[in-house]
């Protein structure tokens, strides 16, 4: 078995094996041809000996906001084996190459949406809670209104208001990706939008943006959906507004689906006359990997007496394999690189205050996880400053706002 980036042609026998694997109809596949060729995403193949491909993972690149930074990072898509290849260990061998060079690029942290946890977690994700759905009817709603200007965005329009108010929210909530005004777009387009039946608004306040509400109009009997595929709020008022906006939709919509970043709770905030209407659906269909441990660790915010050491074990990141002291200016390596499988290295476990894997390191760095749960876990332990690490490690706001 051969692993490698793919170009030309490859990119195309690639496509293919996405397209079965993901059961995709399409009409004219000879069509997306010479588009194929021309991608310039990070694309790995695994080749048998006959040098046939085998399967593929794409390598998409992201900046993901980690404490209100925005940090390099991987977007894993497209993984896909053909049946006769499979159980071979194409996809490991491809992350086996993946994930260190992820590194060596300046990666942080990757991401992927699992179609089976225990599969990703052989190579370091861990499930993180991204976000939360909200299904309710419009009238719960009746106590919000919106005093200010409401504006339908139209195809060719500009998006600057709309990037305005998102580069004021993305960044208080880990996982958010620092958006281009291209990208921002992406979000928003449609091809014919009364077919489509997505619409965008951006919602004003004395004239200046304040939020917006990005929906799509689903047709269902007895009455149709509005599904809020994304929203934002730069303040209290805008998340009122959005609210407000909701509720006037009362007479053509039976329910409303939105998701909310993990963290904010609409059933604690929502003044409504019956909140047992309000269902609450929990997606745990997001993973998180640490490409570099180190960088991750200077990135978090932490309280000026930080001062703590870790010790922690990567199967397939070697230079992750080391015990570091935490302080909160900086990252020091204070062990030797060891074997992820090392069970001999005691002395640098009794200098460890924390001994984690690098699975629990990334869900207590995002604050998808806290200190009392992570040390129900079988992959961490807690030697001393139990105090200082609950002060570190803190719940925090997570939104993934991006489909990969």
């Amino acid at each position: 078995m051969e692993v490698r980036k793919l170009a030309g042609e490859e990119r195309f026998a690639a496509y293919l094996t996405s397209v079965y694997c993901f059961h995709a109809r399409v009409e004219d596949v000879e069509a997306k041809h010479e588009h194929q060729l021309n991608v310039t995403i990070e694309d790995w193949g695994a080749f048998d000996d006959d040098n046939t491909l085998m399967a593929r993972v794409i390598n998409n690149k992201f900046n993901f906001y980690v404490d209100g930074t925005a940090v390099p990072a991987g977007g894993i898509g497209a993984v896909s084996t053909l049946p006769e290849y499979r159980d071979r260990g194409a996809i490991r061998a491809i992350f086996k190459d993946l994930l260190p060079e992820a590194y060596k690029n300046g990666e942080v942290i990757s991401a992927l949406y699992p179609f089976k946890h225990e599969f990703y977690r052989k190579f370091g994700y861990e499930t993180v809670i991204g976000w939360r759905k909200y299904c309710l009817t419009p009238d719960l709603l009746c106590r919000y209104r919106i005093d200010g200007m409401v504006i339908k965005w139209n195809p060719g329009d500009p998006v600057t208001d709309f990037l305005t108010v998102y580069n004021d929210f993305a960044p208080r909530f880990n996982m958010a990706h620092a958006r281009t005004e291209e990208q921002m777009l992406e979000h928003m387009k449609v091809d014919k939008q009364y077919i489509d039946r997505r619409f965008s608004y951006v919602l004003k306040q004395d004239g200046e943006p304040v939020a917006y509400v990005i929906f799509k109009d689903i047709k269902n009997e007895p009455a149709a959906i509005l599904k809020v595929e994304e929203c934002a709020w730069t303040c209290r008022d805008g998340f009122r507004a959005v609210l407000g906006f909701l509720a006037r939709f009362e007479a053509d919509y039976g329910t409303i689906e939105m998701n909310l970043p993990e963290g904010i709770d609409l059933q604690r905030i929502v003044v409504t006359p019956n909140a047992y209407a309000i269902k609450e659906t929990v997606f745990p269909n997001f993973m998180v990997r640490v490409i570099n441990a180190k960088k991750l660790l200077e990135t978090i915010c932490k309280p000026a007496d930080c001062d703590f050491t870790i010790r922690i074990t990567d199967e397939m990141i070697a230079e992750n394999n080391r015990t570091y002291r935490v302080l909160s200016d900086r990252v020091e390596v204070v062990g030797e690189r060891f074997a992820a499988d090392e069970t001999s290295a005691a002395e640098d476990t009794a200098k460890a205050d924390i001994d984690l894997n690098v699975r629990a390191l990334g869900q207590l760095a995002l604050g998808a996880l806290n200190v009392d749960e992570a040390m129900l876990r079988t992959d961490v332990t807690v030697h001393a400053k139990e105090e200082m690490l609950r002060r570190v490690f803190i719940p925090k706001k997570l939104f993934v706002t991006e489909a990969f």
